[in-house]
């Protein structure tokens, strides 16, 4: 039987052999195709971790991806990826507030710290670094696993500024990369008073916003800021745009508490940087604006008192740490640029869920 021409076709020896070599080709164009748009195509991935109480505020930890629901901006979203394991490399950031507000407190606040990051620090998978804020934000160590760098750098707060400004900062406490090479852009930040905004700002944005993982920072303050070029909103769009959980630790000075308006009116005043924040107030308050920054991002507030000592407080971050759920979501491919409502909840009702509120999208 002779090979079936379709009507009016009359192809010459050198068109099959066109022919023979564009079918020849056509299997290795696709493939090349097929590859080319899997590399084209971001699939953004929506990672959200949460921390889950019972009526009694235990934490719970033997739920499974059914047992939660979820939405972005009021729709049903599937989850994807789940895991209760905590196994994650954790990338973590000690911001103090050595301002004048918070002298008095800076030795508990130093030996707390230093035993937290012995317990929490795995060498072989977690880094934490350390900055210090007051009129200016310092890093005064890098990301590193090394315990001893970072105690070194604990050893630093509170020292005065010209011994810390004297080398560079790096003197003896170089980090991972070189210590606080490069500090002048990590350290841009000069004004008077307490930075507390442009702290979490730099933290978020510069130091641990590439990092993969688990993200948390740990700010110990009185929560007032004084000088900040970056705004309250501007620091917790930093966090939440480094997908990162800010702790807070309200630690106020109780003796300086008695009069509140002492170091008011020093180096910074007037200057409003990134707006005027709170014009009404003489004196913000630290708490409420502590407590905004970790709901918002998915975190928790803690206050220091009679009853509850930072050394406690500690250990119940590290309970949260250790016991966080992972859960990641595909968003849609038409969803826009910008900020997107998240909402997460247990089916059981009498449990709540701790996770931060939304997420942005950069298109």
């Amino acid at each position: 039987m002779e090979p079936q021409q379709f009507p009016g076709a009359r192809l010459g020896k050198a068109c099959w052999l066109a022919l023979l070599t564009v079918s020849l080709l056509l299997p290795a164009a696709s493939a090349r195709s097929q590859q080319q748009s899997s590399i084209n195509v971001d699939v953004k991935v929506v990672n959200v971790l949460a921390t889950v109480r019972d009526k009694h505020g235990q934490i719970v930890t033997n739920l499974g991806k059914d047992d939660f629901q979820l939405e972005e901006d009021g729709h049903p979203q599937a989850i994807t990826y789940f895991t209760r394991e905590t196994d994650l490399p954790l990338s973590l950031g000690l911001l103090v507030d050595t301002s004048e507000s918070q002298r008095r407190v800076l030795d508990p606040e130093r030996n707390a710290s230093r035993s937290f990051i012995d317990d929490m620090l795995r060498e072989d998978k977690d880094k934490d670094f350390v900055i210090h804020f007051d009129w200016e934000v310092e890093l005064l160590q890098d990301l590193t696993s090394s315990r001893k760098k970072l105690e070194s750098a604990l050893d630093l707060l509170g020292e005065p500024q010209l011994v810390r400004s004297g080398g560079g900062n790096g003197g003896g406490n170089g980090g991972d990369n070189g210590g606080n090479n490069g500090g002048g852009s990590r350290s841009r930040y000069h004004g008077g008073g307490t930075l507390l905004y442009d702290a979490i700002y730099l933290a978020s944005d510069e130091v641990i916003k590439k990092q993969q993982g688990r993200k948390a920072l740990i700010v110990l303050s009185d929560g007032v800021d004084h000088g900040s070029k970056e705004t309250l909103v501007d620091a917790i769009t930093a966090a939440q745009r480094a997908d990162t959980v800010v702790y807070s630790i309200l630690f106020a000075d109780e003796q300086r508490n008695q009069n509140p308006f002492a170091g008011f009116g020093g180096p910074g005043m007037g200057r409003h940087g990134g707006g005027n924040r709170y014009p009404q107030e003489e004196r913000p308050d630290g708490k409420k604006i502590l407590d905004r920054i970790s709901k918002e991002t998915g975190g928790r507030m803690f206050e220091v008192t009679k009853k509850q000592a930072i050394d406690q407080i500690y250990a119940s971050i590290a309970e949260e740490l250790r016991n966080q759920y992972s859960l990641g979501y595909t968003p849609a491919p038409d969803v826009t640029a910008g900020y997107h409502k998240i909402h997460l909840v247990a089916k059981q009702k009498e449990m709540t869920v701790q996770t931060r509120d939304g997420y942005y999208l950069d298109r």
